[in-house]
């Protein structure tokens, strides 16, 4: 990465995840939701992908 024309994006933090979902209820879901988020962003660099797939992770983890 780096290099002319690269972009740089912030990661997020767990508490960036009750903006983005209201299934993050609990510090170890909001935890697990940011390392999806931030993984996500750094493979694809896609922010909407990286939100659904978090999203998607915290959803599928309340439902065991």
């Amino acid at each position: 990465m780096g290099g002319e024309g690269a972009v740089f994006l912030m990661p997020w933090s767990s508490k960036d995840a009750k903006r983005h979902t209201g299934k993050a209820s609990s510090p170890t879901a909001k935890r697990q939701w940011s390392k999806v988020a931030n993984k996500v962003l750094r493979e694809s660099g896609d922010e909407g992908r990286a939100v659904r797939t978090a999203n998607a992770a915290v959803k599928k983890r309340g439902k065991k």
